[in-house]
């Protein structure tokens, strides 16, 4: 069993290499910082302004169908391009390095109901967006060796539009997060033939401390070296190196395990709670995947209230990651808030 350390410690990512300061007694310490003002989300589930609702037109003079689950559309706005200049070219010396970089950036609008997050979503209605998921990778890797996933939920989180959405980027270089990933994860391959993935989730089980929420496919944990105060990795238990593997059944729980994680987070502290959160998928260009293990990262800023977020400043800007919260205590106080979310507790609602 792994010690649940009270005192000052470091934990190391396995899967990016870095190290993460954790220093428990920090957590009572008295509070007279910045607060952040708490989003109030009692939103229509139609709005005219909207430029994702069903039917709106957006900025480019696009009109969205009157779709019934999931819309996915090109960004508008897109950080990435198909194609470049004929003539684009960059510096690449010893002490000016830089790489050209095309790809495509789309937007999928998760539900037309524009008050809705994935954490009041039924559990069929996410079903929807994880075979959306699903087809927008199947697709974009064919032509794009990574393909990322991820959704900016929250304006603590810089998301300037409350309809639920997310987003895709794709592209043929390797992010920084993947290519450590991919470093790691072969590394440890290669010295004990397992997958890293596979032995940690067995692992995480097995102590139970840090688990919060399981099923027969997915596992939901604080993992060991998080360094936001409520960050969790959603990890799958089957041999899935990517979503192009992901069955029927196995989507389903996915969308349960989603359901459940969400809206445990919003529990915590009775507020639409903010994160950004991604899927890592292996390369598509790999010639072997057996040492990936599909998996989702969850960071969420909030520490101690829904107005009161963890800054990543200072130390862990100039230094290395650091938090107050255990692992062990976050994953306790997400499991206390398992269960029926709390705008639909009839104690809130009274």
């Amino acid at each position: 069993m792994t010690k649940q350390y009270e005192f000052t410690h470091r934990r190391k990512n396995l899967l990016n290499g870095e190290w993460v300061l954790v220093s428990p007694h920090r957590n009572n310490r008295p509070w007279s910082g910045a607060t952040e003002t708490q989003s109030q989300l009692d939103l229509p589930s139609y709005d005219e302004k909207c430029p994702l609702c069903a039917g709106n037109t957006r900025a480019n003079g696009e009109s969205n169908p009157d779709y019934a689950y999931t819309h996915v559309f090109k960004n508008d706005f897109g950080a990435l391009t198909e194609t470049l200049p004929e003539d684009a070219s960059v510096d690449n010396d010893d002490l000016f390095q830089a790489d050209l970089a095309t790809g495509e950036a789309r937007v999928i609008c998760f539900s037309p109901d524009h008050s809705k997050t994935l954490a009041e979503m039924a559990v069929n209605e996410i079903n929807h967006v994880v075979d959306t998921w699903q087809q927008q990778y199947q697709e974009l890797s064919q032509r794009y060796r990574c393909v990322h996933l991820f959704e900016n939920k929250g304006e603590m989180m810089g998301c300037s539009q409350p309809h639920p959405h997310g987003q895709v980027w794709a592209h043929n270089h390797y992010s920084t997060e993947i290519a450590r990933e991919e470093q790691n994860q072969l590394a440890y391959f290669d010295k004990h033939k397992r997958a890293l993935l596979d032995d940690y989730a067995t692992r995480e089980i097995s102590e139970k401390s840090r688990v919060v929420f399981e099923n027969e496919a997915w596992l939901v944990v604080v993992p060991y070296w998080a360094k936001w105060p409520f960050e969790t990795l959603l990890l799958t238990k089957q041999n899935h190196a990517d979503f192009n593997s992901l069955d029927e059944r196995s989507k389903y729980l996915l969308s349960e395990a989603i359901h459940v994680l969400t809206s445990s987070y919003d529990n915590v502290f009775n507020c639409s709670f903010p994160y950004s959160m991604g899927w890592h998928n292996a390369p598509s260009d790999i010639e072997t995947k057996e040492h990936w293990r599909l998996h989702a990262h969850f960071y969420p800023p909030l520490l101690r209230s829904a107005t009161v977020k963890k800054h990543m400043v200072g130390y862990e800007m100039l230094a290395e990651s650091q938090r107050d919260l255990t692992a062990e205590t976050a994953a306790k106080i997400l499991r206390d808030a398992r269960g029926t979310h709390y705008k639909q507790n009839t104690q809130h609602l009274a």
